[in-house]
């Protein structure tokens, strides 16, 4: 059985940092962002993993090999929400012309809508729970979010309420009572917390 999910955050890159959204492009990682990964490697070397999966995106990739973790196998679910017209785009550029405009309700035009998303993280949830053991995943900011939203039963305009900064150690699992229920047991944790 599954016992725990280890979903890593990749570490900061210049859009992170800028507050652009980044889906597609690819974007190495700031010096701080590599420094960041580094550190969750101490904390990652201790875990007995199973499988470690990553978004196809470099800067999971890269977070990933920084903390030492081989064998990582290549998940396209991973990828980070799509942002279509929206990519490159920081929210106040976007609530220029949309000032209601919420991803988690609105999605994004010529991108992933919320239903598309929630369907993708619903479809790896599915995937992970065939799976035994603890399993790693490198992945971004956005689906991160709706991971962890759909991962206890909430819907994706949910998912806001779950910050994620980068290189983060955040565990999804279960709270044992009378049958497992799926639980966060630690969220948004930096090497620096």
């Amino acid at each position: 059985m599954l016992s725990k999910i280890y979903f890593i955050r990749h570490g900061e890159t210049a859009w992170s940092l800028s507050g652009q959204h980044t889906s597609r492009t690819e974007m190495p990682l700031t010096a701080v962002g590599e420094l960041a990964a580094r550190g969750l490697g101490a904390k990652l070397q201790a875990v007995n993993l199973t499988k470690v999966l990553t978004s196809p995106r470099v800067r999971a990739r890269r977070t990933c090999e920084l903390t030492g973790l081989p064998g990582a196998e290549i998940e396209n679910d991973l990828a980070e929400w799509d942002y279509g017209d929206y990519e490159g785009l920081r929210s106040v550029e976007i609530r220029a012309s949309r000032p209601d405009w919420n991803i988690y309700f609105d999605g994004c035009p010529n991108g992933e809508s919320p239903a598309q998303i929630s369907a993708r993280a619903d479809r790896l949830i599915l995937r992970l729970q065939t799976m035994s053991g603890a399993v790693a995943l490198f992945s971004h900011g956005h689906f991160g979010r709706v991971l962890a939203a759909r991962w206890i039963g909430l819907p994706v305009a949910q998912a806001g309420h779950f910050g994620l900064h980068t290189a983060s150690l955040n565990i999804l699992g279960y709270e044992q009572s009378l049958q497992p229920v799926p639980a966060i047991l630690l969220w948004n944790a930096t090497s620096v917390s």
